[in-house]
């Protein structure tokens, strides 16, 4: 075997069974590859419906809490701060690019 192979991951069953881990991951590779990585996105959707329609919209309110709680238990509130800060500096970014794109373009 040349060096240049790919290397298999090592079992992590003694007697050389797949782990529910490397099964889940070989039956994603191949829906990915059957029907592209946009079927994940359109099964994501009609889950969300389905769950919106069986609970409510207020339900994602109350999870989008619920996990907010959690992020702020474990990062504290400042965390909030900075990452609203890091995507306020990316959103002013793209309108300087897309403002010079378009002055560009009108020059053009």
């Amino acid at each position: 075997m040349d060096d240049q192979s790919p290397k298999k991951a090592p079992s992590a069953k003694p007697d050389g069974e797949m782990s529910v881990r490397e099964a889940g991951k070989k039956g994603g590779d191949t829906v990915r590859e059957r029907y592209g990585s946009g079927f994940y996105e359109q099964i994501g959707r009609k889950g969300g419906q389905a769950t919106r329609e069986r609970h409510g919209a207020s339900f994602y309110e109350q999870i989008g809490q619920k996990g907010g709680r959690v992020v702020k238990d474990k990062y504290g509130s400042d965390f909030y701060e900075e990452i609203g800060h890091k995507g306020g500096q990316k959103v002013k970014q793209l309108i300087e690019d897309a403002k010079k794109l378009a002055a560009e373009k009108a020059k053009t």
